[in-house]
């Protein structure tokens, strides 16, 4: 992989764990930094999200400082110039999932496009 693209990989990676961060989901304007304009989500239970319902749901606390989501296997992958594809297990009190996103560079750096959760046993 060369120097650029581990760049953007950990960039990505970089971001996907501020937006895990407890601290950062109580904040809408940290939340915003890190998602893109036209992001989506389908998550474990099948709903649609958006940036609005996204904030919605993080600023309700989802994430407890106290029991952090735990994450392994993380990796990721760029796909294009300025797009990363992110795969990653997370454990949210018992929630196992596995995890996947898209990232895009914009103006303003690096932002999730796109994520989706898939339950696992």
């Amino acid at each position: 992989m060369t120097d650029e693209r581990e760049r953007a990989v950990q960039a990505a990676i970089d971001g996907e764990m501020r937006l895990l961060d407890p601290e950062v989901r109580a904040s809408p304007a940290r939340v915003l930094e890190l998602l893109d304009p036209e992001f989506t989500e389908i998550g474990v239970s099948g709903r649609r999200w958006d940036v609005e319902s996204i904030l919605t749901v993080t600023s309700g606390g989802s994430v407890s400082p106290e029991c952090p989501v735990k994450v392994r296997e993380m990796s990721g992958v760029v796909l294009a110039p300025g797009v990363v594809h992110l795969t990653y297990f997370a454990d949210n009190q018992g929630r196992r999932a596995w995890r996947s996103s898209v990232w895009r560079l914009t103006e303003t750096g690096w932002r999730m496009y796109f994520h989706q959760g898939t339950l696992t046993g």
